[in-house]
């Protein structure tokens, strides 16, 4: 288990203060845990849904077929690449 050293703090109404007490009463947990343990789960989903592309059977044969196409020459881009940079 980790130990826990950092503290954030959150100004709520009244009203979200209540709700989330009266939340946290049915789950059996203190505010605190409950207001951490929502955040923390939706903070997953959050970063979870910029991992994940979903897409439908014509956008994935569209993607797919983008990957497979080989890359495009670019003169200027390939000059750029063979040339010493300042840092060298």
């Amino acid at each position: 288990m980790s130990v826990k050293a950092e503290k954030v703090e959150v100004r709520v109404s009244p009203a979200a203060k209540k709700l989330l007490k009266e939340a946290a009463k049915v789950r059996h947990k203190s505010m605190s845990e409950f207001v951490l343990d929502s955040a923390l789960a939706q903070a997953e989903e959050t970063l979870l849904n910029r991992r994940i592309l979903q897409l439908s059977a014509d956008e994935r044969e569209t993607f797919m077929a983008a990957l497979d196409t080989p890359p495009s020459r670019h003169p200027r881009m390939e000059k750029l690449l063979k040339t010493s940079s300042v840092f060298d």
